[in-house]
């Protein structure tokens, strides 16, 4: 059967508004006229940490540069998912789906795209020794070659979001020659619009325009992307015209970037909320009468309105109330110091050490929110050490169980688009990203039934019966539910905010001449 992007969208249509802002802002200068020698900077927050792995978050970095491009995408503005390097897709049995590939493309060295090279690419992910949380031999047994043009991927059971799963950044095309060296070399052999030319490791990556791309004329001669990890440098740029575009700004450089005429802010509703992730398999968070004191313990409407000073809502669990798979009658913890205290003495807390919590540097606002969640429980006698830290460093720890508490956010639609990819690789006892190291047969089989679940309100229930679970074990604190504030000069042109930064650098993103 022809599978109906109208049904697997319409969870995220839903989704689109969490507190009555639109989910993609956009940007440019109308009448003026686009330079075609210009370049631009985009300072991005965070570095390619394994090489260019495409089932890395370098996947990420390659395709905000405009280099790297999937089978299919999800459009920001429809709401939906597309065509890309497929043309369309088909389901021809419970366990198989037939990808069509887009005849005329070439890859940056030439070769030509077809169903062979599409194998090879997708291959070359499925046998990584970590695989892409999206796209892993979990949830696709097979990818085969059925012709010269089409592709077809088989699962190990019925899966109706195949098609979100392919529009997943760690799933995109590379030709045949970037997998011949001992690492994957994205240079000269992507489809996208720009080409990768150079790089300064850990520090930026140049790319120049791709005159033969099949999507139309580009209008930039390149872009050099920054990996900048301090937010505060990445809103003096923005204003000083260093950058062009800035990522990730943190609220306190908001007042001065919306004073500034030359600049405009992006805020765009987004799927993400800033959590303080509790280590479940190590003492004292393996006992939840402990979580839930700490969850007690913290005053998260006095978060939102001092750190994020209102630009973001304090969390009600693990989803947004908004979205179509959020708990039903969910509210936001209050703080109760005499219950966290009685939670503690349930556990048989002793104050023996002080906890850690290492606050991710890519998020400035981090630190603060560290300061106030140490003073919170200081209060109910619980002693918290503070630790600052590169996401890259630390993430090692994180992945043994080898911490206390880490701040840190998720977004719940970035593996794919549709919650299962957070709540299959986050919370399941197998999950790849169980950072919590949470453990529970029954969530398991929540989660393993949602996925094989056709109907979206029926596979919502699923998801918010799952939620509710990891509501009621406390497995984490989700602290606030954040926005996407991205800043732009006001002389690019034709700049659409992705929320989850995938799509920065596009065929038409233009900027005015000097």
């Amino acid at each position: 059967m022809r599978t109906s992007l109208a049904s697997v969208s319409l969870g995220l249509v839903a989704l689109l508004s969490i507190s009555g802002c639109t989910f993609s802002g956009t940007s440019g200068s109308a009448g003026e006229a686009a330079d075609p020698d210009q370049r631009i900077v985009v300072n991005n927050f965070r570095a390619p940490v394994a090489d260019w792995a495409l089932e890395s978050d370098a996947a990420y970095i390659l395709s905000l540069s405009g280099c790297l491009e999937t089978l299919t995408r999800y459009d920001e503005e429809q709401g939906k998912i597309v065509p890309s390097l497929a043309t369309e897709w088909t389901q021809v049995s419970p366990l198989e789906w037939d990808f069509t590939i887009r005849e005329g493309v070439t890859f940056q060295d030439g070769t030509v795209l077809d169903a062979a090279a599409v194998v090879g690419s997708l291959q070359n992910v499925l046998d990584a020794e970590v695989p892409a949380r999206a796209f892993s031999t979990t949830v696709v047994s097979e990818v085969t070659a059925v012709d010269e043009s089409t592709v077809r991927i088989t699962t190990p059971t019925e899966s109706p979001l195949v098609p979100y799963r392919l529009a997943s950044v760690n799933t995109g095309i590379l030709s045949p020659a970037a997998f011949e060296g001992e690492t994957v070399d994205p240079f000269g052999h992507c489809t996208g619009p720009f080409e990768p030319v150079s790089e300064k490791p850990k520090q930026s990556l140049t790319v120049d325009r791709n005159e033969d791309y099949w999507g139309g004329e580009v209008q930039l001669a390149g872009a050099e992307i920054r990996f900048i990890t301090d937010g505060a440098t990445r809103t003096a740029q923005i204003q000083t015209g260093e950058a062009d575009v800035s990522l990730s700004i943190p609220v306190s450089g908001l007042a001065a970037l919306e004073a500034d005429p030359n600049v405009s802010v992006l805020k765009a509703d987004s799927p993400r909320t800033a959590t303080l992730y509790m280590n479940n398999g190590r003492a004292p968070f393996d006992d939840v009468d402990f979580r839930k004191a700490v969850r007690s313990a913290l005053d998260l409407e006095a978060l939102a309105a001092s750190v994020y000073e209102g630009a973001a809502i304090p969390a009600t669990g693990p989803f947004a109330p908004s979205e179509p798979w959020a708990i039903e009658g969910a509210a936001v913890p209050q703080q109760d110091v005499g219950a966290a205290k009685e939670l503690l003495s349930s556990a048989g807390y002793s104050a023996d050490r002080p906890l850690e919590i290492v606050a991710i540097v890519e998020r400035a606002e981090f630190a603060d929110v560290a300061t106030v969640i140490q003073e919170n429980l200081k209060t109910v006698g619980v002693p918290v050490k503070i630790t600052t830290k590169e996401y890259a460093a630390v993430e090692p720890d994180l992945l043994s169980g080898n911490y206390d508490m880490v701040l840190s956010q998720r977004n719940r639609l970035i593996d794919i688009a549709d919650p299962i990819g957070f709540l299959t690789a986050d919370y399941t006892c197998e999950g790849s990203y169980n950072l919590s190291h949470f453990c529970n047969p029954e969530y398991d089989k929540l989660v393993a039934q949602a996925a094989t679940t056709a109907d979206a309100a029926e596979r919502y229930t699923l998801y918010a019966e799952a939620g509710q679970i990891l509501q009621d074990e406390a497995v984490n604190i989700w602290l606030v539910n954040e926005q996407a504030i991205d800043a732009v000069r006001t002389d690019l042109q034709a700049h659409v905010q992705d929320p989850l930064s995938r799509y920065v650098l596009r065929a038409e993103t233009a900027k005015s001449a000097s």
